[in-house]
């Protein structure tokens, strides 16, 4: 017996259309090199409609991957809604990668178009004769003064839609397994590889971005995306906004502390996220804004230090939303939100729950198994495994079949990488990556958990923990420091800190003060070039 329900495919149009009839009054501003942009989703929607008949006018291939080069911006968010409304693929592009990384992104995803904003334009340009598929280039002027290029490739965004009447109608899309997005992930080895999000994924993962235990967005929020609508579709904060009917607030290319908590200040923004180190530098700022319409900041990328989240909490009563995730998993996988049984606990307690990357949410399934043999641990918070994940939104496979299935089980898990615990009631948390771990004499130390030790030493804005070889224990680790400003620190007066903190055989073997840990393309603490920098290094005696 099947149930009497509309069959309706789950579909990227459906929050473009909600969000046009419902929230037109709702404002989008982007920041640009000359001020604010501010504008209406109703305006927004007009130009989306535009933008659809443009794709069409430049003779676009049914399900063209479309490129994008930008920052986070509304216009941004236009190709967010018209590439995949009209069954194309929206292919956002990270403007960190290397050349050659971007090289063979564009062409083993054989992008038709890329869309550009005026400012990258000279990191994109030197590489377009290297592009096999790509036809036009569309640049979007974003107030930079960068020379255009005269080139019959070359198209200007507002010209086009100028020229463009409006789609009319609807928008559909029939088939909801059909691909919406792609987003390449670096964070395995070799070649970058395509994780490829359907318009069902993106859906239903959007729904989760308004559950109360996840983010709780909703249309009384306005929002701040700072994580990179490069970087696994802005953690679908974006479709999460318009399907809530929130305002949105967007930083354009200016990304410094300062331009970042001047609109949170300014707009009296309740909702925004990025990266660990994003935090770490507006920091400093906090206790001369008034952040008070905050109601969450979520963190995530990499591991949220917890002397930076109770930085937070003490300077403008919040702490960190630490939640988890990765670009095969679109990305929400868990959050760590409160939950009911905390409420006894003291607030050093909850602090280290906190630290935690919390629950699964809703149609998420996680485990953690021996990487080995593949057996199931128990959730008990003392065995650790490699985590697993299973869900409606979570990759399959990468694109063309790249990795040749390794990274995932034969029962159909992701692999992620990450080893971790899980608590009786659910929360997990992570030790570490698996090649970051280090081993020492046959036991294995977190460097995730070191580091966080060493950055709640008050003079350390920053610190990355990697393995070096040792004679006698295999590894051992070497801790790289970068002191705060107008602070002094020595090796000696870090390793007394630490002493009463970890366990005695976790002591760093040396400790080496720089300028800056250097990051990857999005942010995270980039440990592979840590290693490359120290190699042959020779620990003390």
């Amino acid at each position: 017996m099947l149930g009497l329900m509309q069959d309706r495919p789950l579909a990227l149009p459906h929050v473009f259309h909600r969000a046009e009839q419902l929230f037109g009054h709702r404002r989008l501003i982007t920041a640009e090199t000359s001020g604010e942009r501010v504008t209406t989703v109703a305006d927004w929607a007009v130009r989306v409609r535009r933008l659809a008949t443009v794709l069409d006018s430049l003779g676009l291939s049914a399900d063209a991957r479309v490129g994008t080069f930008c920052w986070n911006t509304d216009r941004h968010l236009e190709l967010y809604l018209a590439a995949p409304c009209t069954g194309r693929v929206l292919h956002t592009l990270n403007i960190r990668l290397f050349p050659e990384q971007l090289v063979y992104i564009v062409n083993h995803a054989e992008d038709e178009v890329v869309f550009v904003d005026r400012s990258l334009l000279p990191l994109l340009w030197p590489l377009v004769d290297k592009f096999e598929t790509v036809r036009h280039i569309v640049v979007i002027d974003d107030g930079a003064d960068h020379e255009i290029p005269s080139d019959p490739r070359v198209r200007d965004y507002e010209e086009l839609l100028a020229a463009a009447e409006p789609f009319a109608g609807r928008f559909t899309v029939e088939e909801e397994n059909s691909a919406a997005a792609m987003c390449y992930t670096s964070g395995t080895t070799g070649n970058p590889k395509g994780v490829v999000y359907s318009h069902r994924s993106a859906v239903l993962h959007s729904l989760i971005t308004l559950t109360s235990d996840a983010f709780a967005l909703s249309e009384r929020d306005v929002v701040l995306p700072i994580v990179p609508m490069f970087h696994a579709n802005a953690w679908g904060i974006p479709y999460g906004a318009l399907l809530a009917g929130a305002e949105l607030v967007f930083p354009g290319p200016n990304m410094t502390p300062e331009a970042i908590v001047g609109q949170l200040e300014r707009h009296r923004v309740t909702v925004t996220g990025g990266v660990p180190t994003i935090w770490m530098g507006v920091r400093p700022l906090l206790a001369d804004h008034d952040l008070s319409s905050l109601r969450a900041i979520i963190c995530g990328g990499s591991a949220v230090p917890r002397s930076l989240s109770e930085a937070y909490r003490e300077a403008i009563g919040i702490p960190m939303l630490h939640a988890w995730g990765m670009t095969e998993t679109s990305p929400i996988a868990s959050v760590s939100s409160r939950r009911s049984h905390q409420e006894a606990w003291s607030e050093d307690e909850r602090a280290d729950a906190r630290a935690r990357q919390g629950q699964p949410v809703p149609f998420v399934d996680l485990r953690i198994a021996d990487p080995e043999s593949g057996e199931e641990l128990p959730w008990d918070d003392r065995a650790t495994g490699e985590l697993q994940a299973a869900g409606p939104w979570i990759a399959k496979e990468y694109y063309r079949g790249e990795g040749g299935g390794t990274q995932f089980t034969q029962d159909g898990w992701l692999r992620t990488g990450d080893v971790a615990s899980v608590d009786k009631w659910g929360f997990v948390r992570l030790v570490d990556r698996t090649k970051d771990l280090v081993k020492s004499g046959g036991e294995w130390i977190s460097s995730v958990d070191l580091e966080n030790e060493i950055m709640a030493h008050p003079a350390v804005a920053e610190a990355a923990v990697i393995a070096i070889p040792h004679e006698k224990w295999t590894e051992r680790p070497l801790a790289c420091v970068v002191v705060k400003p107008g602070q002094s620190l020595t090796a000696e007066e870090l390793i007394e800190f630490l002493t009463p903190r970890v366990a005695k055989w976790w002591l760093p073997d040396a400790v080496e003060f720089i300028d800056e840990v250097p990051k990857t393309s999005v942010g995270k603490f980039s440990k592979k070039t840590l290693r490359d920098k120290f190699a042959g290094y020779t620990l003390p005696s």
